[in-house]
């Protein structure tokens, strides 16, 4: 899933380790290092769930000696293991690039003997790393930071969370009435359908914020370096998603941050009732790597053929102007492929639940074919009004 600011995130839950004696501790560790390689180039977070971590699935000191030293030997993928023998103090000797793109590290249920720790450690942690750190006491604090019916958190969690609240209280906790939703705004772009937009906007296919976004990208920022890759101040982009769908004008010049843009960009597609790509055709792109490589793009257009009219001029649109972005790589690092990793869980979704981890292959490969054969694939239909 993804937190509020967009960044992809990371969940460990410690209740799902098994028995040190049953558990090919270095397939793991080749697992983590997989999983982190997935995202360590954009800012990303990381939730760890360390309810469940007993001394019967603790991995030893020597695996942790053994890990730290393959760690350290490969950019120090440090983060996940000192998860795992709840210290979380090997952090602060990570490989910059790292320590950089993690934004945030939430730790939920922790315990005292975890904080301990942390409070004896805390002077050889740099105070900035040191802010990214929060401890969460109970699953509904995880709310405010993230996207937390996208997490997959496991049912053990779920019921030590309830316990606890039931400690608390002397009692369970009643069910949360959830209020109906409130109607959309005449002018709102954010989590209303393309429709909704198009109706509102005197039939313009088009939404204005991802054409203002596009606008103004394509001018001053085809050249940024890791352009879409870096967050950007949460408030701010509250407030630009508050100030479009009031329908007033922004002017990205007075904020001075090329990424802001390029977040509210990105927010935008995640918060499409329905993924830019529809649901239906969900299963036909996980089904890309089972095609020849010769047939791909092929494979891709038929797929792309079968969207709706307005779905497809959008897709479009923006594909356009993310291959104009992969052309300038040479400046702005940021290739049909890096792009791909960015856009490919904004673009596509699962009707329930989240992509799994091995969704991901097929939907970036998706993703960065349309972005690279641009040409080829959107080349053949045209819709009236386009």
């Amino acid at each position: 899933g993804d937190d509020n600011s967009g960044r992809k995130v990371i969940t460990f839950s410690c209740c799902r380790m098994p028995p040190s004696h049953q558990l090919n501790h270095t397939r793991l560790l080749e697992y983590l290092k997989y999983t982190l390689d997935q995202y360590v180039e954009n800012d990303y977070t990381v939730v760890y769930f360390h309810y469940g971590l007993k001394s019967v699935n603790k991995p030893s000191l020597k695996w942790l000696q053994t890990a730290y030293k393959e760690f350290d030997r490969n950019c120090s993928y440090s983060i996940l293991s000192s998860m795992i023998l709840n210290s979380l103090l090997t952090i602060s000797f990570s490989f910059p690039r790292y320590k950089k793109n993690l934004k945030a590290l939430y730790v939920v249920h922790p315990t005292n003997f975890i904080k301990i720790l942390w409070n004896i450690f805390k002077p050889l942690i740099s105070h900035k790393f040191g802010k990214k750190i929060t401890y969460l006491n109970y699953l509904s604090d995880l709310r405010e930071h993230l996207k937390y019916d996208q997490l997959n958190i496991p049912p053990e969690v779920i019921r030590h969370d309830e316990n606890l609240r039931g400690k608390q209280k002397g009692k369970l906790p009643p069910v949360v009435k959830v209020p109906p939703p409130r109607p959309p705004l005449p002018m709102q772009q954010f989590g209303v359908s393309l429709q909704y937009i198009k109706d509102k906007n005197k039939g313009e296919l088009i939404p204005p914020v991802m054409k203002e976004t596009v606008s103004y990208l394509k001018r001053k920022g085809l050249q940024v370096e890791g352009l879409f890759r870096r967050s950007a101040s949460i408030q701010t982009i509250k407030d630009v998603q508050k100030l479009y769908n009031q329908g007033k004008s922004v002017n990205f010049d007075d904020y001075q941050d090329i990424h802001i843009p390029a977040v509210i960009l990105k927010t935008f597609l995640r918060e499409l009732p329905q993924p830019l790509l529809t649901f239906e055709c969900y299963d036909h792109i996980i089904g890309i790597t089972s095609v020849e490589s010769s047939l791909r793009v092929t494979r891709c257009k038929q797929i792309i053929q079968g969207l709706p009219e307005h779905n497809y001029v959008v897709l479009k649109y923006l594909i356009c102007f993310l291959h104009l972005v992969s052309q300038e790589s040479i400046y702005n690092r940021m290739t049909a492929s890096s792009l791909a990793c960015v856009f490919g869980l904004n673009l596509i979704w699962p009707s329930k639940g989240i992509a799994s981890l091995s969704a991901l292959v097929p939907l970036n490969l998706f993703t960065e074919l349309l972005i690279d054969f641009y040409m080829n694939i959107f080349n053949s239909r045209t819709v009236p009004g386009e």
